[in-house]
C-alpha cells in the first residue's frame, strides 16, 4: 500500500545489543506507532536483542528477518511461517556503542522538526533515517526488506530518481562523497550498468580513485540496503543452514556455537559481480565464517546487486567532531529553536533544553536534553548533555571549550544513581584527554597513573576508554558535577583529588553497560513535556497563533496529559480576559476528546447537563477563576470511559462559549441605548429587513477569530423577488408576561411556533439554538428589557419598567438554514422594533444565543446598500462599517447579474460553527492561513466593486468558496457540487450564501437577466431535487419601521413598507 509520500511498512524492528535496554527501546517504537509515525496501518513494532554479544549487523539482520516472518505469520493465523511476496519489514539496527549519547546513535536528538507530524516530539536520528527511507527511497519500490544502518546520519533533500521498473534482486544506496572522505569510508565500485562489482573499505588511493565518476565524487556506502521479496526469502531459507543458523534466536535455543556476520562484506558482497567465489570464500577468516559465506554465495550468488542512483544528499558518520560540526552548522541546516536567539550565536545549537535566565551559548556548541538556570557562558566547540539546574551552579564561572560534558543514568544492580563525565571534544581515546597528552594532564591535575589503571594493565590498553576517571560514589558525601569539572582548573579546587581519590571511580568501557536508557529516556521526555508546558503558557498568555494540537495528542500518547490539563487550568484562571480562559477551556477539550482516542462519539453535542450547572453558573456570574475550579472538579467523575470523556469535552467547549459569549459583549461600551417614547398599549410596531449575501471574507467574522485575529466581510443588503423577506412586529400588552410567535413565512399567516412565558426561569434556555424561541429571548436579554438572571421576577421587572409585557411576532419568506442571515435577521427585527434599542445587539443577540456566529448577518441587515465590515484583533470587539462606493448605475447593474439559486438542501450553520471553531483554537495552519486569506479576498472584493469590475468580483466569489470549504471541510453536498458544475460556463462567480452546506447558492452571471436560461440548464441537470430561482436587487433603503396601530393586518404588507 502505498502512502502519499512513500511507503506503508508491514513491520518495523530495531535491532540492539544484549543488555541494550531492549523493553525501552520498544516502549518508543510504540509511541512512534501511536503518534502515527509509522503509517496508518497497523504495523508490527519489534525492538529486538542481538542473540549473541558479536553477531555482526550480518547476523543480525538474519535473526530479524526471521523474528519478523514468525510474528507476521502468527498475526496471518499461520502455525508455520509464511512467505506470501507482501511487504516485509524494515529493520534499523540502532549501532555500535556510542560514548556521546547514552541511547545510542539511534536515539541521538537532531536539531529538526518534522512540520505537519500530528504529534510533536523530538526527532531523533531514528526518525530522520525512518523519514529519509519512507518519504525519499521508497518511493516506487516493490515489496521487500529495507535494512537501514543508525550509525551515520542521512539528509536526502528531495525524492532521488531511483528506477524500479523490472527491478530484481538486492540493490544498495549510496551518496556522493569527496574522495578525501571516502579514505576512511566504504565506496561502491560500480560498472556501467550500474551493477556493483566490489565493496572498498578504507582503499589505497588508486583504489578509491577506480571508484569516482565523472564530477569526480564517489559512491559512499551509506548503510542503506533494499531486498526484494524474493531475495529476502532466500536470505531467510539460510537460518536453517548451519553455521548461519547460529546467528539467529533459534540457533542460541539450539546449542550452536555463536558466528560473527557481516552484513556489507558477507551478505551483501556475495553478490557483487567482481567476487569470484574462491576469493569471497577465503577471504571469510576462520573455518565457520569461510562455511557461512559459501552457504551465502550459493543462496544469493544470482541475485543482481545494483546500486541506486546516488542520493544528491549528506551522509556522517557519528562521532563527537562530527555531531558538533553537523549540529552547530554541517549537515543538517534546520533553524534551532532559540528562547533567548541574543544570547545564542550562529553556528550553535540547542535541543530540547530549557534555558533560563542569561545562557549564553557560543558558536559551535551544542547543549541537549538540559535545564539550566544562568547566567551562564559556554564556550565554543562544547557539547553539553544531560545536565539539570542542580548543575548550574556549578557551572558559574567554570571556562568551558573545547570540551564534552554529560549527565548520565546508571543502574548498579538496583542502586540508581547519576555520573558525570568530561571529555576534550579533540581526544584521540589513546594519547590525550581534555585535549593534552597524559603527561601534560597528570602534571597539572596531580593524578598518577596508578589512580586511573591497575599495575598489571597492558600499556597499549591504557587509554581513555579503560582509565577509571569518572566518580560514581563516594562513602560520605554525595557526589555532583563539581566532582569532574574540577579537572579543568585544579590548581583553584582545593582538596578535590583528594576527594576525587576517594571517590569509586569507574572507567568509560565499565560505564556504558551500565547506562540507563529508560530513565534516560523517561528524563527526556520529562523535560520535553514541562518545556511544552511553557509553550502552552507562552502561546496562550501571548495570544500566539502556533497550534498546540500536537503536543496535546504527544502528551496524551506517552501519559502527560495530567500535567498538561493542570497548565491549562491555571492559564484559564488566571488570563487577564476572557478571550484567553475561552481558548484554555477549548485546549482541555482537545485533551479530554485526545484521551478518548476515536472512540466515545461525536465531539460536537449537547453541553447542558445539570452535573456542570454550578461551574457553568461561576462563569456566567463572571468569577472564571472559580468556574475553572468547578469544572476541573467535576472533569475528574468524566475521566472513566471514551464516552464520557467526550461528553465531558463538549461541557468544556460549552464552557468556552460562556466566555467567547462575554468577550463579545465587551462591544457593549460602544453601544447606545436610546430612550424612547412608548408606543401606546396594543399598538403594533413592525419592521421589515432585507437579506444578505456575504460577497466574501465570511468566517472572520466568527468569534473568536474576529477579536484573535481580525476580520473583515463585504455585505450586500438585498430584496429577493421584490420584497424584504424578514419581518417582526411588536407591541405593549397589560399583562406582565411575554408572548412569543413565529408566523412562518407572512406576516398575517397562523403562528407556527407560540410560547408565553411568565417566569424568568422560563428564558434559561435562551443560549440553546434549538430551544423554541431561544433567539427573541435573547433579545429581551441583549437590549436590557429583562435583566437575566436576576432575584426580582420577571412580572415585577415587566410592572415595574414598562406597566406591561409584551408580544412578539417574527417571519420570514425564507427558509430555515437558507444561509441568508435570517435566524439573525429575525433577532433584529425584534431589536429595531421594541422601541428601546438602536443597532446595540448587532453581535449581542446572536452570540447570547450562543448559535456564536459572527457580526455579518447584522451589518448586512441593518445597514444599507453594499459595505465592507472590519473589525480589529483586540478586545473589546468592535464592528466599524464602510459604505462601498460603487460606480453610478452599477447597482442595476448587479441587479440584472445576481441571481439566488435555492438548493433545497438546509442546514444550521451551527453544525459547521462548532467545528470551525475547534479547528480555530487549535490554531490548524491551514485554519490560520484561511483567516488571512478572507480578509485579503474580502478587501479585494471591495475595490472591484468599486471598480465595477463584474469578472474581478466573480474570480472573488470563486475564491471564497473554496475559502469557505477549506474553513468547513463537507460544507458543499453533492447536489450543490453538480448544481455548480452545471452553471460553471454561464458564471463569472458562484457561492452558497452563510455557511454553506446547503441553502442558498448566489451567481454572478456573465450576462444579463440570465433567470430562464439557468432553470432550464438545471432542469436538465440530474440529481438536483426541488430548487427554484429568485431574483434579488441591492436594497438601498435598508430596514423599514411602522407603527400600524392595533390591526396588524390593516396596513401595508411587506415590500410595500415606509421607511421611518
Amino acid at each position: 500500500a502505498i502512502m502519499a509520500a512513500g511507503v506503508e511498512w508491514t513491520a518495523v524492528v530495531l535491532t540492539c545489543r544484549r543488555g541494550g535496554g531492549v523493553a525501552a527501546l520498544q516502549r518508543e517504537l510504540e509511541l512512534r506507532r501511536r503518534r502515527g509515525a509509522l503509517g496508518r496501518r497497523p504495523v508490527l513494532v519489534l525492538a529486538l536483542e542481538d542473540p549473541w554479544a558479536g553477531v555482526g549487523s550480518g547476523g543480525a539482520t538474519l535473526n530479524a528477518v526471521l523474528v519478523a516472518a514468525e510474528h507476521l505469520s502468527a498475526r496471518a493465523g499461520c502455525t508455520v511461517r509464511a512467505g506470501d511476496g507482501g511487504p516485509t519489514p524494515a529493520r534499523r539496527p540502532p549501532g555500535r556503542e556510542f560514548s556521546f549519547d547514552d541511547c545510542g546513535r539511534a536515539f541521538t536528538c537532531l536539531p529538526a522538526e518534522r512540520r505537519g507530524a500530528a504529534a510533536e516530539a523530538p526527532v531523533c536520528n531514528l526518525d530522520g533515517l525512518l523519514g529519509v527511507v519512507t518519504e525519499r527511497l521508497c518511493v516506487g519500490s516493490p515489496p521487500g526488506v529495507w535494512v537501514c544502518s543508525t550509525d551515520m546520519l542521512l539528509s536526502v533533500p528531495s525524492v532521488p530518481e531511483i528506477d524500479w521498473d523490472g527491478f530484481q534482486g538486492v540493490r544498495v544506496i549510496a551518496v556522493p562523497g569527496s574522495q578525501a572522505y571516502a579514505r576512511n569510508h566504504g565506496v561502491y565500485l560500480v560498472d556501467e550498468q550500474g551493477l556493483v562489482r566490489d565493496i572498498i573499505y578504507k582503499g589505497t588511493e588508486a583504489q578509491i580513485q577506480q571508484c569516482a565518476g565523472p564530477d569526480g565524487t564517489v559512491p559512499l556506502v551509506c548503510g542503506v540496503v533494499f531486498f526484494s521479496s524474493s531475495a529476502a526469502e532466500q536470505l531467510l531459507a539460510t537460518h536453517v543452514i548451519p553455521p548461519l543458523d547460529a546467528c539467529t534466536y533459534m540457533g542460541l535455543d539450539s546449542g550452536a556455537p555463536p558466528i560473527q556476520l557481516s552484513l556489507f562484506f558477507d551478505i551483501v558482497l556475495s553478490m557483487a559481480g567482481g567476487m569470484t567465489e574462491e576469493d569471497f570464500v577465503k577471504g571469510g577468516g576462520d573455518a565457520s565464517v569461510r562455511s557461512a559465506r559459501s552457504v551465502l554465495w550459493t543462496a544469493l550468488r544470482a541475485f543482481p546487486l545494483s546500486m541506486g542512483e546516488q542520493c544528491c544528499g549528506g551522509h556522517l558518520q557519528v562521532t563527537s567532531p562530527d555531531l558538533l560540526t553537523c549540529f552547530s552548522g554541517g549537515l543538517l541546516h534546520v533553524p534551532t529553536p532559540r528562547q533567548q536567539p541574543l544570547l545564542l550565536e550562529d553556528g550553535s545549537s540547542v535541543t530540547n533544553c530549557l534555558l533560563e535566565g542569561a545562557v549564553r551559548l557560543a558558536a559551535g556548541s551544542v547543549i541537549q536534553h538540559c535545564h539550566l538556570q544562568g547566567p551562564l557562558e559556554i564556550g565554543p566547540g562544547c557539547l553539553l548533555t544531560g545536565l539539570t539546574t542542580g548543575s548550574s551552579s556549578a557551572l558559574q564561572g567554570c571556562p568551558l571549550r573545547d570540551v564534552v560534558l554529560q549527565g548520565h543514568h546508571v543502574r548498579l544492580r538496583d542502586l540508581s544513581c547519576r555520573v558525570f563525565t568530561l571529555t576534550g571534544r579533540l581526544d584521540d581515546w589513546q594519547a590525550t584527554y581534555l585535549n593534552v597528552p597524559w603527561a601534560e594532564f597528570f602534571h597539572r591535575t596531580g593524578i598518577r597513573k596508578g589512580d586511573l589503571w591497575d599495575a598489571e594493565t597492558p600499556q597499549k590498553d591504557r587509554c581513555l576508554l579503560s582509565a577509571r576517571l569518572f566518580p560514581v560514589l563516594h562513602a560520605s558525601e554525595a557526589l555532583g558535577l563539581e566532582d569532574v569539572l574540577w579537572l579543568l582548573a585544579p590548581a583553584a579546587s582545593g582538596d578535590r583529588l583528594a576527594r576525587w581519590r576517594a571517590a569509586w571511580r569507574m572507567s568509560w568501557q565499565e560505564l556504558l553497560p551500565c547506562l540507563d536508557k529508560a530513565a534516560e529516556l523517561g528524563a527526556r521526555r520529562d523535560l520535553f513535556f514541562l518545556q511544552g508546558q511553557r509553550k502552552v503558557r507562552r502561546v496562550l498568555l501571548g495570544r500566539q497563533d502556533g497550534s498546540l494540537l500536537p503536543l496535546i495528542r504527544s502528551a496524551v500518547y506517552e501519559g502527560y496529559h495530567e500535567a498538561l490539563l493542570g497548565t491549562l487550568d491555571e492559564v484559564a484562571s488566571t488570563a487577564d480576559d476572557a478571550g484567553i480562559a475561552a481558548r484554555a477551556l477549548a485546549c482541555i477539550a482537545d485533551v479530554l476528546g485526545c484521551m478518548a482516542h476515536g472512540e466515545g462519539g461525536l465531539r460536537s453535542g449537547p453541553a447542558a447537563n445539570r452535573e456542570w450547572a454550578l461551574a457553568f453558573g461561576r462563569l456566567e456570574s463572571r468569577d472564571i477563576a472559580g468556574g475553572v475550579r468547578e469544572l476541573a472538579t467535576e472533569r475528574q467523575k468524566w475521566m472513566s470511559s471514551p464516552a464520557l470523556l467526550v461528553r465531558a469535552a463538549r461541557h468544556y467547549e460549552g464552557a468556552a462559549q460562556i466566555l467567547i459569549r462575554q468577550a463579545v459583549m465587551s462591544s457593549c461600551q460602544f453601544v447606545t441605548v436610546c430612550p424612547a417614547e412608548l408606543p401606546p398599549l396594543g399598538h403594533w410596531v413592525q419592521v421589515a429587513c432585507p437579506a444578505r449575501l456575504d460577497l466574501s471574507g465570511g468566517w472572520s467574522d466568527t468569534p473568536p477569530i474576529t477579536y484573535e485575529h481580525g476580520g473583515a466581510v463585504v455585505d450586500v443588503a438585498v430584496l429577493v423577488d421584490g420584497c424584504r423577506p424578514i419581518g417582526a412586529r411588536v407591541r405593549r400588552i397589560d399583562e406582565p408576561e411575554l408572548r412569543l410567535a413565529s408566523l412562518g413565512g407572512t406576516p398575517w399567516g397562523e403562528a407556527a411556533v407560540e410560547l408565553v412565558c411568565h417566569e424568568l426561569g422560563q428564558l434559561e434556555n435562551y443560549c440553546q439554538p434549538h430551544a423554541p424561541g431561544a433567539l427573541l429571548k435573547a433579545a429581551f436579554i441583549c437590549t436590557q428589557i429583562v435583566q437575566f438572571p436576576s432575584q426580582k421576577p420577571l412580572r415585577d421587572q415587566l410592572m415595574e419598567n414598562f406597566g406591561g409585557g409584551f408580544e412578539v411576532h417574527t417571519w420570514s419568506r425564507l427558509p430555515h438554514g437558507s444561509g441568508l442571515g435570517l435566524s439573525a435577521g429575525k433577532g433584529l427585527g425584534y431589536l429595531s422594533s421594541d422601541g428601546s434599542a438602536v443597532p446595540g445587539g448587532w453581535e449581542g443577540c446572536w452570540i447570547l444565543r450562543t448559535a456564536g456566529g459572527g457580526w455579518q448577518d447584522q451589518v448586512g441587515g441593518l445597514v444599507p446598500g453594499i459595505k465592507i465590515g472590519r473589525s480589529e484583533a483586540r478586545l473589546p470587539l468592535r464592528v466599524e462599517v464602510e459604505e462601498i462606493l460603487v460606480p453610478e448605475g452599477f447597482a442595476q447593474i448587479l441587479n440584472n447579474h445576481l441571481l439566488l439559486v435555492y438548493t433545497g438542501k438546509t442546514r444550521l450553520a451551527r453544525n459547521l460553527l462548532q467545528d470551525v471553531v475547534r479547528n480555530w483554537y487549535a490554531r490548524l495552519p491551514s485554519i490560520v492561513q484561511n483567516a488571512d486569506a478572507l480578509v485579503n479576498n474580502a478587501e479585494e472584493c471591495a475595490r472591484a466593486l468599486r471598480q465595477g469590475n463584474l469578472p474581478l468580483i466573480g474570480k472573488c466569489l470563486d475564491v471564497y468558496w473554496q475559502q469557505k470549504k477549506c474553513m468547513a471541510p463537507g460544507c458543499e453536498p453533492l447536489a450543490v457540487g453538480r448544481m455548480m458544475d452545471a452553471l460553471q460556463p454561464y458564471v463569472y462567480g458562484q457561492c452558497l450564501a452563510g455557511a454553506g452546506g446547503g441553502g442558498f447558492l448566489y451567481v454572478l452571471t456573465k450576462l444579463p437577466q440570465q433567470k430562464e436560461t439557468l432553470h432550464q440548464i438545471l432542469a436538465k441537470t440530474e440529481g438536483l431535487g426541488n430548487f427554484s430561482i429568485h431574483s434579488i436587487e441591492v436594497d438601498t433603503g435598508g430596514f423599514s419601521m411602522e407603527v400600524v396601530g392595533c390591526d396588524p393586518n390593516s396596513n401595508t404588507h411587506p415590500g410595500e413598507d415606509m421607511a421611518m
